[in-house]
């Protein structure tokens, strides 16, 4: 029940508005029962000659109420009050229902929003640890599953409600024929807990299952070409299959368990009511108008009762998905980035690296490095792979925070800057080109609403890219393919180079943008970056020999330490430069 209270404290309006509803509905629906029996009694004629049940005085309550009403309690009026009774319940049901509906995509709506807002504000280093496809898994299967859940348990509590109102009559009118029938009913489902704890179990595996198989599709999805190019795809089939095998045993077990639950339940209850009804008429002597509402009163207490725990069995089953959900967000919270600072940078005279020394899983990266790029200066940064080139970027944007040393813009410290708003003074274009399955327009502008066409266009033509894009046949609102597959590798590449610079950055940032390219596009791209030095600070991560060329100042960075090979600036302007000095060599 942890689950439902969890989900109750949450949205407690509707929460109090739902619980009134079922309370009001199974009163009325315990009104109407209770004068069955004058009905009854009616019929039969045993009203006068029939022993007196403590049903009876309550059914006679009812009938002075009627009449204080003005209603005669003939036969029709009483039969047409237990109809306006059944309405009222089945309005009341109604809004309880609505409003548990309504919850239902609230609770949906949040945990997406709370997990997609804990995602975006964590630390760049958490998303190195964790599988895309487990974190689509949560957004997407694992949300729809709480909600099954919450909708499967307020079911059970509403048919619980009802169960409650039918036992309060039934006790009324025989309390030991009716407290002797809840015992046994109670002992039977109790027994049967096993197979809820069976369904339990099963719904914990089909989560983790879930979890598994999406993250592998989703990591080989994404290497989908090269793997058919080699014909390896069997390789992914054959552990996509494993983890799809491992799901329907999980869907055997939860499948097993629910019908051997209700295939159990009816045989069961039944036997219970047969014995309460032959005891009633052979041992205790009750009224055959006792007798008649009792034993439907039992069959539909018991029934309710098993079906309460046939929902609750399936809350149990989805139950496991809320708690990974909670896990997913509450360990995304605990990588929030740190609190930045207030300071408003401004990118006037030079971004700056003060002996910085970075340490990855143990391994050094970064040791008493410094570099200086000054405003407006076209720098580049050379290396072998794995050097840490991109780490120098990702400490410059701050998703790294150096362990020593720090990285200064215009002579202040980032961590003393408000980091969201030097980001957004930052064009950057990764490694890997990443195009939406969109038009050139969203994947230049990124639906960003304060975007237009002429913004759009203006980036296009800084990026060289507007030629071929007025080209195509839709221009603007050509679609690039899934990843940009309809586009050229240099096309892809100023698209990418566009989506940087339609905000307008101060400083663009390119990490390896030409590796992937012909000689004539890596020239072409050269070639506008010259033409965009000056209007803006200009990074460029490459081991290209043209992007070398074409910058102002070069620094070669190996084993952790950065050297200036080549330098075109003057530094008189710079508060901070210490690119030239010699770093010591890192520790082993």
């Amino acid at each position: 029940m942890r689950f439902l209270l969890t989900i109750s404290r949450a949205y407690p309006l509707r929460t109090a508005m739902t619980l009134l509803a079922m309370v009001l509905a199974g009163l009325v629906e315990g009104i109407g029962l209770s004068l069955l029996f004058p009905v009854l009694n009616t019929v039969t004629g045993e009203s006068s000659q029939g022993a007196a049940t403590p049903l009876s005085g309550t059914g006679s309550t009812l009938l002075g109420g009627l009449v204080a009403l003005g209603i005669t309690p003939t036969l029709g009026a009483l039969l047409l009050v237990i109809v306006g009774c059944l309405v009222l319940k089945g309005a009341f049901l109604l809004l309880a229902k609505t409003q548990v509906g309504y919850t239902v995509a609230h609770v949906t709506t949040d945990l997406r929003l709370t997990l997609l807002r804990s995602l975006l504000a964590a630390r760049w280093e958490y998303y190195l640890h964790q599988p895309v496809g487990s974190l689509a898994n949560a957004v997407g299967t694992e949300a729809i599953r709480v909600s099954n859940a919450y909708l499967q348990g307020t079911a059970g509590f509403a048919v619980l409600t009802q169960a409650m109102v039918y036992s309060a009559v039934a006790l009324i009118i025989d309390w030991k024929v009716a407290l002797g029938a809840l015992a046994a009913g109670a002992a039977l489902l109790y027994t049967l807990n096993l197979l809820i704890r069976m369904a339990q179990r099963a719904g914990v595996r089909q989560t983790q299952s879930l979890k598994s198989l999406l993250t592998r599709l989703t990591d080989s999805l994404q290497s989908v070409k090269p793997l058919k190019a080699m014909a390896k795809e069997e390789l992914v089939g054959t552990v996509l299959e494993s983890e799809n095998r491992r799901l329907n045993r999980a869907l055997r077990r939860e499948v097993l368990s629910t019908e051997a639950l209700g295939s159990l339940q009816e045989p069961l209850l039944a036997t219970v009511i047969a014995v309460g009804i032959y005891l009633a008429m052979t041992q205790w002597g009750l009224p055959f108008a006792a007798v008649t509402v009792l034993a439907f009163l039992l069959a539909r207490l018991l029934g309710l009762l098993a079906k309460a725990q046939r929902y609750y069995q399936r809350m149990r089953v989805y139950e496991s998905a809320f708690w990974s959900l909670q896990r997913a967000i509450q360990d995304a919270r605990e990588a929030r980035e740190s609190e930045p600072g207030g300071l408003l940078p401004s990118l006037h005279k030079a971004v700056c690296l003060e002996h910085v020394s970075f340490t990855f899983d143990k391994t050094p990266v970064l040791w008493n490095a410094s570099l200086t790029i000054p405003a407006g200066s076209f720098v580049a940064i050379i290396g072998p792979s794995g050097a840490g080139k991109t780490t120098i970027i990702d400490l410059i944007t701050g998703l790294l925070c150096p362990q020593q040393g720090e990285i200064q813009v215009d002579g202040v410290a980032l961590e003393k800057i408000d980091l969201k708003h030097w980001r957004r003074m930052i064009g950057y274009v990764p490694q890997e080109t990443l195009l939406l399955h969109d038009t050139v327009l969203n994947n230049v502008t990124l639906g960003d609403p304060g975007m237009n066409e002429a913004d759009a266009e203006a980036a296009l033509r800084a990026a060289g890219a507007w030629d071929f894009v007025t080209q195509r046949h839709q221009g603007l609102r050509s679609s690039v393919g899934e990843r940009g597959a309809a586009l050229s590798g240099g096309q892809r590449q100023r698209i990418a180079i566009a989506r940087a610079l339609v905000h307008r950055p101060r400083l663009l940032i390119l990490d390896e943008v030409t590796n992937a390219l012909d000689r004539e596009s890596e020239v072409a791209i050269c070639r506008t970056l010259q033409q965009l030095r000056g209007g803006m600070t200009i990074l460029a991560v490459s081991h290209q020999p043209a992007l070398v060329e074409a910058a102002d100042r070069v620094y070669r960075l190996e084993k952790g330490a950065l050297t200036l090979v080549a330098d075109g600036v003057s530094d008189s302007a710079v508060p901070c430069d210490v690119g030239d000095e010699p770093t010591r060599t890192p520790p082993g």
